[in-house]
């Protein structure tokens, strides 16, 4: 186990990345907004489990040897950017009903599962995980991928109380935005758009050197 000053350290450096938003707090918002508490809090789950995936991966070395192959780390960046974009577009396209307040455009299962993927096969994810552990774990320690493991669990825990917190806050926004007319406009374009930024994002990433 790291010691407590190193556990402090990682703790101070996870909420302050957490502070900063990006595409896992977009999509969190954007699905709480457009689709309620449930479906947000969803979303969140599944973000979790994607980043679960992606520490257990960073612990038994599959991160490095993701970013060492270029074309293992172009299949797992490829699925990721059609998925995506498949669902912005799908999105985009589909015919809008009527909203009240009690009906998502998402049910949890499909936003659970998105949130996987979003985090799961996101290339930038993983090379995340495998620039900073580094940084807090002693590399030559006989039992370093368990200290990876013990701080990805913190970082994970950490995540869903902040990203769990945003959706919350978020989807006490959805019956305003009902009562505006703006909830159908965020249900279709800006939720279809996000996954096709998110898409062309993951899209952009590279291999570290």
């Amino acid at each position: 186990m790291p010691e407590l000053s190193t556990i402090f350290a990682f703790c101070v450096a996870t909420v302050a990345l957490l502070l900063i938003p990006g595409p896992a707090v977009l999509y969190i918002l954007n699905r709480s907004i457009a689709d309620g508490r449930r479906v947000g809090l969803a979303a969140v789950a599944g973000l979790e489990v994607g980043d679960a995936i992606q520490v257990i991966f960073a612990s038994v070395g599959l991160s490095a040897v993701l970013a060492a192959s270029a074309t293992l780390f172009n299949i797992v960046k490829w699925a990721g950017v059609v998925y995506l974009v498949y669902t912005g577009v799908r999105t985009l396209l589909k015919v809008p009903t009527a909203v009240d307040a009690d009906q998502a455009a998402v049910t949890t299962q499909q936003a659970f599962r998105q949130g996987i993927i979003v985090n799961a096969l996101n290339p930038k994810t993983a090379l995340f995980f495998l620039s900073i552990f580094p940084q807090f774990v002693d590399t030559n320690a006989t039992h370093a991928n368990l200290q990876s493991l013990f701080l990805g669990v913190i970082f994970v825990v950490l995540a869903t109380i902040f990203n769990g917190s945003y959706s919350l806050m978020a989807s006490g926004l959805r019956h305003l935005l009902l009562r505006g007319k703006t909830l159908p406009f965020i249900q279709r374009y800006v939720s279809g758009t996000l996954f096709v930024g998110l898409g062309a994002l993951a899209a952009t990433a590279g291999r570290t050197k």
